[in-house]
């Protein structure tokens, strides 16, 4: 009972309160220790851990998300507020325990170069390089693009599973960084996994979403993604 409709009704009232200080007060006293208790459970129960993070570290970095996202949760689509972050923590929590995993697993030292294999060698050869400053910038650019146009693909979307599928897709550009294996099959897997649907509802959720993708892009220079 630690997440309630005294939680959910903070939420509203801090997203509609214009005063920062009195928006502070609410998200210190009220969603606080909701977010932290869910953070905590999720943890624990799904027995997430992060090898470059303490457990403090790895609740403190997903409470930070879910009150990043707070302004993304919309009472009048008549999802519960609890299980709209349940959902969010969930999925933060999955991406970023996965790539602490992977980058442990391919961890070298570059005091032992001896040690290393001759693809570790050539990988870490290829990484030392840094990118121009403004590929960096266009980058930067076009991911805030894609999240713009995701984020004002929300009100289109009314079906559950759609927003769902959306959300999974977000979460997957937030962390686009911590992503090392980009290829169309495994974004499909990251999706599928993050949201928990199954193939049948994902395939019909994302033909959705590409359909007002094309409609969003096709009428508007707002997104310019690829430019």
């Amino acid at each position: 009972m630690y997440f309630n409709d005294e939680t959910q009704a903070s939420i509203v009232c801090y997203q509609q309160m214009e005063s920062e200080t009195a928006r502070k007060k609410i998200y210190v006293d009220k969603i606080l220790p909701a977010f932290s208790k869910l953070s905590e459970n999720l943890i624990f129960v799904y027995k997430f851990n992060s090898p470059y993070s303490l457990f403090d570290e790895l609740k403190a970095d997903c409470i930070s998300f879910l009150y990043e996202s707070i302004h993304k949760w919309d009472e009048s689509r008549g999802t519960k507020a609890f299980s709209y972050f349940n959902v969010v923590a969930k999925n933060w929590l999955i991406i970023n325990c996965r790539q602490h995993k992977k980058r442990r697993s391919r961890h070298v030292s570059i005091d032992d170069p001896y040690a290393m294999s001759v693809p570790q060698k050539a990988a870490f050869e290829k990484h030392d390089v840094v990118p121009p400053p403004d590929e960096t910038l266009i980058k930067l650019a076009q991911r805030g693009q894609i999240l713009k146009l995701l984020e004002d693909m929300r009100v289109k979307l009314t079906n559950e599973n759609e927003l769902i599928c959306l959300q999974a897709i977000e979460t997957l550009f937030s962390n686009i960084d911590d992503l090392e294996l980009l290829n169309k099959r495994a974004v499909l897997i990251y999706i599928r996994e993050i949201s928990g649907l199954d193939k049948k509802s994902m395939s019909k959720s994302l033909s959705v979403i590409r359909r007002h993708y094309r409609e969003m892009t096709g009428i508007s220079d707002n997104y310019d993604i690829f430019f």
